[in-house]
C-alpha cells in the first residue's frame, strides 16, 4: 500500500479553510494483553516495512484533518521512538491501565486546543485503514456541517474509525472504564452517517496470528 504524507495544495487548502475541521486522535496506548507473555507489542509489529504504529500515523498525517494527536501508556518510549520525527503530538495517558475510555478522554482533550469541529477517533491497531477512507469520512462530516457522528462501517456492520462533532466534548469527558464511543453514539440523538469502508472497518491486529493473517510480522520476529 502507498502512504501519501505530501502537503496539500495551496488551492485546496482555500476550498476547504471555511468547512469544519478534523482533528484526528490515534489510539496508541493499550497492554496489549492478547498478544501473549512472548508475544511483542502489537504496535510494533512490521507492516510494509514499518512498526504499526508509525503507518498508523503515517496515514493519518496523509488526510485532509487538521492536525494528529497519538495518545501513548503501555511501552510508551518504545511508541515514541519509531515517531520521533514524525509532526504529531504525543500525549501521554498515565490512567491507560483503566482502559480505552481513558485514552479517548486524553487524546479528545488534547485535541481541543486545535479549535477543529470534530475528532476522528483512530485505532492504532487497525492495518486496513487508508488515508481515502479516512478523507472519506472527513468528506461526510464536512457534508454535515460538522453536526453528525460518521462511522465507518462493514458491509453496514458498525466499526471504526468515528468521527465525533464537538458537541460532545462534555459526554466523551465523561466516559469511564474500558469502553469506546460505541454507547454514546446510540444514546446522543445526533445523526448518524455511515461510511463502508469494507472489511478494514472491522479488522484489528490483538494477538500474533491476527498479525499475520493481516500480512504483518509481529515484533520480535524475523
Amino acid at each position: 500500500m502507498e502512504i501519501q504524507t505530501g502537503s496539500m495544495p495551496r488551492e485546496t487548502l482555500k476550498e476547504t479553510s471555511l468547512q469544519p475541521k478534523v482533528a484526528i486522535v490515534l489510539l496508541a496506548a493499550g497492554m496489549a494483553t492478547r498478544m501473549g507473555p512472548n508475544g511483542g507489542h502489537k504496535l510494533l509489529a512490521a507492516f510494509d516495512g514499518m512498526p504499526l504504529v508509525r503507518r498508523s500515523a503515517l496515514i493519518a498525517m496523509g488526510s485532509d484533518a487538521a492536525s494528529v494527536t497519538v495518545v501513548v501508556g503501555h511501552r510508551q518510549d518504545d511508541i515514541r521512538k519509531v515517531l520521533v520525527d514524525l509532526p504529531v503530538t504525543i500525549i501521554a495517558n498515565p490512567a491507560y491501565p483503566a482502559g480505552m475510555a481513558s485514552s479517548l478522554t486524553t487524546g479528545f482533550a488534547a485535541a481541543a486546543a486545535d479549535d477543529t469541529e470534530g475528532v476522528l477517533v483512530m485505532l492504532a491497531d487497525m492495518p486496513g485503514v487508508t488515508t481515502d477512507d479516512l478523507n472519506r469520512m472527513i468528506t461526510a462530516f464536512r457534508d454535515a456541517n460538522g453536526a453528525s457522528i460518521v462511522r465507518a462501517v462493514s458491509q453496514g456492520k458498525r466499526g471504526n474509525p468515528v468521527i465525533l462533532p464537538r458537541s460532545l466534548n462534555d459526554a466523551v469527558l465523561r466516559l469511564e472504564g474500558d469502553v469506546g464511543a460505541r454507547h454514546l453514539i446510540e444514546t446522543s440523538g445526533l445523526a448518524v452517517t455511515d461510511v463502508e469502508i469494507g472489511d478494514a472497518a472491522q479488522i484489528d491486529v490483538d494477538t500474533p496470528e491476527a498479525i499475520i493473517a493481516a500480512g504483518g510480522t509481529p515484533a520480535g520476529t524475523v
